[in-house]
């Protein structure tokens, strides 16, 4: 924990993004004067919420921390979001009050009610006349509030149940570092953007035992290599379309040329891996990639090094001591092994130890019980407990590590005048795993042309982030619906996905 390190190493580097850097005294001490202001000078109290709209940069692990020494649920907000929906996310989570950059302050501040403040000089200021006296160690921990988009249109805030203080929860952290294959021995790379909870998190949980975080601002192939390579990074977190782009885009005498026998673990998960760019990863790499299974609600479920996917090529591991993962039937009992079902998770320990914010009827509908959820994913379980993914219940497309949910997609193209009817859905992608793809039957009066593609994209666009646009789309006569009015997603895609070797 931040006290301890800080004491035992008072100029070691702590974090740096290329551009700034903090010692471990230095990052105690902004943690605590940014932990005081929030308490103190912005009144916040414990179960009060902030937000982050920031890119990667070391603020944003600061003010992460500093929502977790005051007590408080920190938002961090993905950057992509058109500033409509930047403001429902600070609107629903109730932020009173939201730090930001100068890249992304005109967006903060059209977006927001609350009150705004800029990382730099601004925020140095205000953290320099905050009190410096430490947070007891019994206080109250705060935790993190992830937005994931929802089924429903709109995105929905996870929270996971929180430690009572601060010193359960970086022994919490420290404990789940260790669990995911990150020791605190040395460097650790975010990669990925710090809105997502995996980098970020993974970064908090290593750097609780002693890593110091090294943060990417934006991803580069070779800035990543440079780095793992000339700062002996020990661990990081990559998604399936970064490994993509080093193999496709560094010529093989650059790929051959790389070394960095400092590093041991790169995880990977948020998005299916095909099992070519796996196996060439691992050729490459070596057998240092760690897959896992889970979600923000329920963090990593299953897991499984190297040597263990060789031998069992697709699966996504076996769960976590913690947890039980089982198919579930129609009649409500197991599966049997291999037989595919709405995959669940039971907690061996905690009941409900996660909610979505304000939302107890979809919180609700994620639990059987009070010990067992579930994430809309379809699977199997074999008679050895590696569980394997074929399929989301929620037609989740997931490109790049990013969710994207089709409901949101869909709600505002039917506001386009040409749609009488549209479904969205993934296509196989091979770099960013999918891709958004978009199927519309038209208004009378319209007819299909390149020239309405673009207008529908361009319409879309002004409402959603970027990578929600649709890629593509397909002009149909009449979309498949049941009797009950349910869109057939599955026939729209099926012909897409013919001969793929997974199905998501």
């Amino acid at each position: 924990m931040l006290p301890t390190l800080a004491h035992k190493d008072p100029n070691g580097l702590a974090v740096t993004d290329g551009t700034r850097s903090r010692t471990w005294a230095e990052l105690h001490d902004r943690v605590t004067r940014w932990a005081r202001f929030l308490r103190e000078d912005l009144g916040l109290r414990p179960d009060d919420h902030a937000a982050l709209l920031m890119g990667n940069r070391v603020e944003a692990l600061e003010g992460i921390l500093a929502g977790i020494h005051a007590g408080i649920w920190m938002t961090p907000i993905n950057w992509h979001l058109a500033p409509e929906e930047v403001a429902y996310v600070v609107r629903d989570s109730g932020a009173k009050a939201v730090f930001t950059d100068a890249g992304l302050e005109a967006t903060a501040r059209a977006s927001v009610c609350s009150e705004v403040l800029l990382a730099g000089d601004e925020l140095d200021a205000a953290l320099g006349g905050a009190s410096d006296e430490p947070i007891a160690m019994g206080d109250p921990a705060g935790a993190n509030l992830i937005y994931t988009s929802g089924t429903t249109g709109q995105p929905k805030g996870v929270k996971r149940r929180r430690a009572a203080t601060l010193e359960k929860a970086f022994e919490g952290f420290g404990a789940y570092a260790r669990s995911i294959h990150c020791d605190g021995s040395g460097p650790h790379l975010v990669t990925g953007p710090m809105y997502h909870a995996a980098p970020l998190m993974y970064a908090v949980y290593d750097q609780a035992i002693g890593a110091p975080v090294h943060i990417m601002q934006k991803w580069d192939e070779r800035e990543c290599l440079r780095i793992l390579q000339e700062d002996e990074v020990h661990h990081t977190h990559l998604v399936p379309t970064m490994f993509v782009r080093l193999l496709k885009r560094l010529p093989a005498e650059e790929r051959a040329a790389f070394s960095a026998p400092a590093l041991h673990t790169v995880l990977h998960g948020a998005a299916p891996i095909s099992r070519q760019v796996k196996e060439r990863m691992i050729e490459w790499w070596g057998p240092i990639l760690y897959e896992y299974w889970g979600g923000s609600e329920g963090g990593v479920t299953t897991f499984l090094d190297s040597e263990e996917w060789l031998a069992h090529p697709g699966s996504v591991g076996r769960a976590l001591p913690q947890y039980e993962v089982f198919a579930l039937g129609e009649d409500g009992k197991p599966r049997g092994a291999d037989e595919e079902g709405p995959l669940y998770a039971r907690h061996a320990a905690t009941p409900n130890f996660f909610a979505y914010h304000e939302d107890p009827e979809k919180t609700a509908e994620a639990f059987i019980d009070p010990m067992t959820h579930t994430l809309g994913d379809i699977g199997s379980v074999d008679s050895d407990g590696w569980v394997y993914l074929a399929d989301r219940a929620s037609n989740m497309i997931i490109s790049g590590g990013v969710n994207i949910y089709p409901a949101e997609i869909e709600a505002v193209l039917q506001e386009h005048p040409a749609i009488a009817d549209v479904g969205v859905f993934g296509i196989p992608d091979e770099e960013w795993g999918e891709q958004v793809k978009a199927a519309v039957e038209l208004r009378p009066g319209h007819e299909a042309s390149p020239a309405l593609e673009t207008a529908i994209r361009d319409f879309a666009r002004e409402h959603l982030a970027g990578y929600k646009v649709p890629r593509s789309i397909d002009f149909e006569t009449e979309l498949p619906r049941t009797a009950a009015g349910k869109l057939y997603i599955r026939r729209l895609r099926e012909k897409y996905w013919a001969g793929q070797d997974r199905r998501i």
